[in-house]
């Protein structure tokens, strides 16, 4: 069986800063790529940062670059997704996804992980 389990989402004020883990369970991260994902208010689901199996190659959407940092603890099978200055917009639900290596392209975001954790709210306001 193969489980995501997202947390550390909450309520923040704008420019502050919120850690989110995504753990997994049945399955070792080493050979997945892993992506988070988020889906604001009244808006379709979009991605946000990839990382490789290696964690050696990390790729982010043009809004959260300089801002968010994916990184990953393999020994504790566990991916994060370090945000900092956030702002508004970037409230939603944030959701990772689990998928084959190559899923985490430079070249193509990819919607269709197959396994997907339920996602952890995080809302931004003053």
């Amino acid at each position: 069986q193969l489980h995501l389990v997202e947390s550390g989402g909450g309520l923040v004020q704008p420019g502050g800063s919120l850690r989110l883990s995504c753990a997994a369970s049945g399955f070792n991260l080493d050979y997945y790529a892993i992506g988070w994902f988020r889906q604001a208010p009244g808006k379709e689901r979009e991605a946000v940062s990839c990382i490789t199996g290696s964690g050696g190659n990390t790729n982010y959407k043009d809004p959260v670059k300089g801002r968010f940092t994916i990184s990953r603890d393999n020994a504790k099978n566990t991916v994060f997704l370090q945000m900092n200055s956030l702002k508004p917009e970037d409230t939603g639900v944030y959701y990772c996804a689990a998928a084959d290596y190559y899923y985490c392209s430079r070249f193509v975001w990819r919607l269709d992980y197959p396994y997907w954790g339920q996602g952890t709210q995080v809302t931004v306001s003053s």
